[in-house]
């Protein structure tokens, strides 16, 4: 029998995800040999009561606790010395901000697993909120074109209850032709193509979505292969690009120039060709009028040139000034509107929390419980006993950096 606390979410911006619901702790308990308690907290979606009422304890000090569980980076000063810690550490990509952590997790001997490093045997995540990124920055595509043009209003999802509140909004929701080109074929990109279904908007083929004529609203979705060429007229190989993508040239134009909104869900490579540049969007056929930049990546770093920087879930939407290359307010006449919000789960955190908990209680917990004989578990370390552990020892020169 192990004892797992969860956490209070330290990190500021408050996050009001759990880990795990009142319903799925009952549930683990029943069905696995562990104890649960949780930390109470003013902030998190599910209200202390709730857990109380599905007989998960309350409990401040988890000093007695043999695992937390929690979500975002855990504050140094709240760092419990020696125990083992479940949360996405945002240190794996040498995050500077996040140095000071990981020396903190070695300083005081706590062993690290990563959610974001928690892989099957062929390297497939097994614990996400990536879908529901994909849901929430779908929704807020289409919430910046109303805002933009009021054409139609859309309810924010951080001031509704559920995801299931919003769909009733959607029953009624009557919107222009508008083109949606969505890139991506992960979780991100399958939670946003559901949410534009869900809104009633029909997906075309690429092929379809290029040449044909709609009086409706409707998306499509593309993969490396519709948006980049070999520079040597190659035909395209997925595994190639991948290893090779500064081979590659963005091939993207013909989807920028018949689009009223880009949702970018792809993960982007450094050595991987850029959607467009900043002169390519001054050109007057360039159409795009919103870009909801699910993935985030800044700039330079990026495959939107115009993803300066994250905008939060009270401010989402920042304008960009082709001519100028330079942020302006949202909704300007010759700015595109970017929407870069990097927590988007968090808009609809008791969706994406039951989500979520529904993976980590099926995958993870049972993983947990081998101890030493899970390789999903040793995988996901980081760290243990005051070290790196060998798959992460890449990030030693990230930790000798003075900053």
């Amino acid at each position: 029998m192990i004892k797992i606390g969860i956490i209070r979410e330290g990190k500021t911006p408050p996050d009001a995800r759990a880990p795990l619901t009142p319903e799925q702790c009952a549930e683990a308990m029943v069905e696995l040999p562990v104890r649960i308690v949780v930390q109470p907290s003013p902030v998190r979606c599910f209200k202390d009561a709730e857990y109380r009422e599905h007989g998960v304890p309350m409990q401040e000090d988890l000093t007695d606790c043999d695992v937390l569980l929690g979500v975002k980076e855990v504050p140094v000063d709240l760092l419990i010395p020696g125990k083992t810690y479940l949360f996405f550490s945002h240190t794996m990509k040498k995050q500077p901000h996040n140095r000071r952590l990981l020396q903190a997790v070695l300083d005081n001997n706590i062993r690290l697993i990563d959610y974001e490093a928690l892989t099957d045997d062929a390297g497939k995540r097994l614990i996400a909120f990536g879908f529901y990124a994909g849901i929430v920055g779908a929704h807020n595509a289409l919430w910046t074109w109303g805002r933009r043009t009021g054409q139609f209003a859309l309810p924010r999802l951080s001031e509704s209850h559920d995801y299931a509140e919003v769909l009733a909004v959607y029953e009624t929701l009557q919107l222009p032709p508008l083109r949606i080109v969505l890139t991506g074929g992960g979780r991100v990109a399958t939670g946003a193509a559901k949410n534009l279904r869900d809104m009633g908007i029909r997906e075309v083929t690429p092929q379809e979505y290029l040449h044909g004529n709609f009086a409706e609203a409707v998306f499509t979705r593309i993969l490396a292969g519709d948006y980049v060429r070999h520079r040597d007229g190659r035909p395209f190989d997925k595994l190639h690009y991948y290893a090779h993508g500064a081979e590659y040239r963005s091939a993207f134009e013909p989807y920028s120039n018949s689009s009223d909104i880009l949702i970018n869900g792809i993960f982007y490579d450094k050595q991987s060709p850029a959607f467009f540049t900043v002169a390519d969007m001054q050109r007057p056929d360039f159409r795009i009028q919103v870009i909801a930049d699910i993935t985030c990546d800044i700039m330079p770093d990026s495959s939107v040139p115009c993803t300066l920087r994250a905008s939060k879930i009270a401010d989402p939407v920042y304008g960009f000034d082709p001519a100028s290359n330079t942020e302006t307010a949202p909704f300007q006449t010759n700015s595109i509107d970017v929407m870069a919000i990097d927590n988007l789960p968090s808009e609809l955190p008791r969706d994406a929390s039951a989500f979520f908990g529904r993976q980590l209680l099926e995958r993870i917990l049972p993983e947990l419980l081998r101890g030493r004989g899970s390789a999903v578990i040793g995988r996901g370390m980081i760290a243990e006993n005051g070290r790196l552990t060998q798959q992460f020892d890449y990030l030693a020169d990230y930790l000798a950096t003075t900053v």
